[in-house]
């Protein structure tokens, strides 16, 4: 249990008894040190009956999370326990924190920055080791450096046209437009592209790989799924036909969730139903960051499978020739354009290639990210409106004239930099990001 501001301590003193020493043989009311745990019971301070024996530890202003005091109650934990102590504790003058009210404190004492905040909860979101180190490296403030970066490039060139604008004939050697414009695409219009570049490259590291399993019917494609996953998880049976619907679950490999599409077969529909079921297919395919082509090991390139492949040349595809169990000689693993892999669904046999090639596109995909990563929608959303004012601010720059219109775009893009780290975010903005969180961050 965690209580922040400004009587945490006179609290933790009415409710906190330290186990017998000399803090008790002392006059003078207990005042714990900061940053110390300490052994005792928690008493109703009413009757003087023990509730339960905790650790407590606290942590005096400005070291702290909050920046607050702030002290944190470790119970055994059992319900009754806890709704006690919550009890006493509210008593004393507390109040139950607000969803994400800790660390909105934290924001608005200065300690960490809108990014930072939303970092919390992308930590607490996380549902691997990738997104993991993500969210601890925006936590560090690596997004909100590169933003800084920008801001000083920004305020620089701002700097020199206002000084143009309210001295220009002052000025002894006015700035020289041509090395404006570039620093502003050098300077800002680069980093800022290749940071919302890295929005959509970086996606499958922060929310995991999409891997659509496609082919044409009774290929294996539903064996294959329960045979990565470990288990039964869609239905398999010879007749050609049987997933109607794409079934979705997760896997984690070299710590990135992959979240795997059983499709259904790809063909001619011979009712109203099964034509859905297709089309759910190809709308899976076409949002996949991964296709998974599979196809009857043995059969060579027949037509059926050409014409599929035609329509999934320009998505990223491993063919998976599977039921190699079925052949009686080793077949072909060519395929045009394709990385190949021969597998069996049913024995399993080939499948660590098969991973093997799934984890070097991770890799590359992780390679062409580089730099910070844009975590959210509100940032992408930010990173394009100082894109599209600098932009502007450089072709008014390249026109001769049009320094005060080109002054009011840079301050445009300043605002939304801003924003990012909340330095300029509307109020209806910090409520909504910090609405997010649970009650106890």
């Amino acid at each position: 249990m965690r209580i922040s501001g400004p009587r945490a301590l006179e609290v933790a003193a009415r409710l906190f008894r330290p186990r017998q020493g000399k803090l008790l043989r002392r006059k003078e009311p207990w005042q714990p040190v900061s940053h110390r745990l300490y052994l005792g019971e928690i008493r109703n301070p009413e009757n003087g009956r023990r509730v339960d024996e905790v650790l407590l530890a606290a942590m005096r202003a400005p070291r702290s999370y909050t920046r607050e005091d702030v002290v944190e109650i470790h119970s055994h934990g059992s319900p009754a326990a806890v709704q006690a102590i919550l009890e006493l504790v509210l008593a004393s003058g507390c109040r139950l924190a607000e969803p994400g009210e800790f660390t909105r404190r934290a924001f608005l004492n200065g300690r960490i920055d809108l990014a930072q905040a939303e970092a919390v909860i992308d930590l607490i979101q996380a549902k691997s080791r990738r997104a993991l180190e993500a969210a601890n490296s925006l936590l560090a403030g690596g997004l909100s450096r590169e933003i800084d970066a920008l801001r000083d490039v920004a305020l620089e060139v701002l700097a020199a046209l206002e000084a143009e604008i309210e001295f220009g004939e002052e000025l002894e050697a006015p700035p020289a437009r041509p090395e404006l414009v570039d620093r502003l695409r050098s300077g800002l219009l680069d980093p800022l592209g290749r940071l919302l570049r890295s929005h959509e490259e970086g996606r499958p590291l922060r929310e995991g790989l999409r891997i659509a399993i496609a082919g044409r019917p009774n290929v294996g494609k539903s064996s294959l799924l329960n045979r990565l996953l470990g288990r039964e998880r869609a239905i398999v049976s010879p007749q050609p036909g049987t997933t109607r619907d794409a079934v979705e679950d997760l896997l984690v490999l070299q710590g990135v969730v992959l979240s795997l599409w059983d499709t259904a077969g790809l063909r001619e529909p011979t009712d109203a139903i099964e034509a859905v079921g297709i089309e759910k297919s190809w709308e899976a395919v076409a949002a996949a960051d991964l296709v998974l082509f599979v196809l009857e090991a043995g059969r060579g390139h027949v037509p059926e499978d050409e014409a599929l492949f035609e329509r999934l040349r320009n998505r990223p595809v491993i063919a998976v020739h599977n039921k190699i169990d079925l052949c009686p000689a080793p077949p072909a693993r060519d395929w045009p354009a394709a990385p190949a892999v021969l597998v069996s669904a049913k024995t399993g046999e080939g499948l660590e290639e098969l991973l093997g090639l799934i984890a070097a596109t991770l890799d590359r995909r992780e390679a062409e990210v580089g730099g910070e990563i844009v975590p959210n929608l509100r940032h992408k959303l930010a990173l394009e409106q100082a894109a599209a004012a600098i932009a502007a601010a450089a072709a008014l720059l390249a026109a001769e004239g049009k320094e005060d219109l080109a002054a009011g775009h840079l301050h445009e893009a300043l605002r939304a930099l801003e924003e990012i780290r909340g330095g300029k975010a509307p109020a209806d903005v910090l409520e909504a990001v910090f609405s997010r969180f649970c009650i106890g961050k």
